[in-house]
Order: structure tokens, then C-alpha cells, then sequence
């Protein structure tokens, strides 16, 4: 919930936009969007996404997962009141990469993330070993890496990266050395490219996480 709320807040204040002017997107009064906002009521999971399109983000989707906590044996509470609201985003492929529209969302499978993203967020499978090091971070093939392409590209950031001449993009860690920047593997025994200006970044990478 405050996750939710955090980004509501945030986004209304990027677009200027008031709690009048959104209630009355939502058709509702001034006074029931403060109290979601607030804290004081708790809006169900529809009335969560229904803000979230009413503010231009239909990319993202709260999504409640039930899980068991740590301490869930002192505390008494059943289960099936234990819950987080979860943002789900589109498990892309690597030649659709960025291409992730509205109205498409039916080719796509999703996964869930605590994660709200700054734009249209998606995941990637990660293939091959270029990005696993033998010694500290390392992110290996098959792994679920969620990319974000609203979050700025700077040096020590992992970004999915696209040369203008091929059709399939790549993931490295983008560095800078003596006034220029690279692309470079976290797997040593792959070369490091130049960073240039027929390459794009498609996004970063903020999050990732293995599937059993």
C-alpha cells in the first residue's frame, strides 16, 4: 500500500496534477482519493489500477501475492490476511525488446515485482554466460532481469543496450574510462565494446531474480 501510494504521489506531482483533478478522472469525490492517499480507507486492488490508468501508467498492474512471513507463528494471524500489493510487468523477448505496447499486453506472459517502475518496465531472460563473473556480482543465464527504461543510464548502472545495426540487443555494465564510456561484460573472457552514438540504451536493469 504504501509502495502504491508513494508512486501516486510522485506521479501526480510530475504531471501537476491535484487530488481535485484526479477524482474527478475517477469519478469520484476530492475527499475519498485523500483518504486513500492518506491512509485512512484502503482502496481494493481494482480502484488501485483504476488510479494507476487514470494517471497514464496502464503499463503497470497491482497484483496481490500471499505469502507466508518469518514470524507468522508468533503473531497468530491467519494467512489469508497476510498479503503485499505486487506490480506485474511483461516478460519480454530480446528481438521485441522495448517494444512493449498498449493493447499488445495479450502476447505476453508477466511476472510479479515490489518494483514500480518509472516507465514501461519488462522483463528479460537472461541468455548466455556473458554477464556471470567468477567472483562477486554476477547474473546468470536464464536469471530474470526486470529493465526499466525511465531510469537514467549512468556509468556503473547495467543497461540493455542496442547497436543501430542488429536487430538484438545486449545486456553489459556501462563504465566510464578517461572521458569515455563502454559497454562492458561482467564475464572477463568477453571483450569490452565502445560505447558510440549508433548505440542506444534501451533501459537499466534494476532488479533480478532466479526462477525454481
Amino acid at each position: 500500500m504504501d509502495k502504491w501510494i508513494e508512486l501516486v504521489k510522485a506521479k501526480m506531482s510530475e504531471l501537476k496534477i491535484t487530488q481535485e483533478i484526479l477524482a474527478d478522472r475517477l469519478g469520484m469525490s476530492q475527499g475519498g482519493v485523500g483518504h486513500w492517499l492518506n491512509k485512512r480507507r484502503e482502496p481494493g486492488i481494482e480502484d488501485m489500477n483504476r488510479v494507476l490508468k487514470a494517471l497514464g501508467m496502464d503499463f503497470l498492474e497491482v497484483a496481490l501475492v500471499i505469502r507466508e512471513p518469518a514470524d507468522s507463528l508468533d503473531d497468530g494471524m491467519p494467512l489469508a490476511q497476510k498479503y503485499n500489493p505486487y506490480f506485474r510487468y511483461p516478460v519480454s523477448d530480446w528481438r521485441e525488446t522495448g517494444e512493449v505496447r498498449e493493447g499488445e499486453q495479450g502476447r505476453y506472459r508477466f511476472e510479479l515485482s515490489d518494483y514500480h517502475a518509472q516507465g514501461a518496465a519488462f522483463w528479460l531472460t537472461v541468455a548466455g554466460d556473458a554477464m556471470t563473473a567468477p567472483s562477486g556480482p554476477s547474473i546468470a543465464e536464464g536469471m530474470l532481469i526486470l529493465v526499466d527504461p525511465d531510469v537514467e543510464a549512468v556509468p556503473g548502472k547495467l543497461v540493455i543496450a542496442q547497436w543501430s545495426n542488429s536487430s538484438e540487443a545486449v545486456f553489459r555494465k556501462l563504465i566510464e574510462e578517461g572521458g569515455q564510456r563502454y559497454l562492458v561484460p561482467l564475464n572477463p573472457t568477453y571483450p569490452k565494446a565502445l560505447y558510440t552514438e549508433e548505440c542506444r540504451i534501451i533501459g537499466v536493469v534494476v532488479q533480478a531474480t532466479a526462477k525454481f
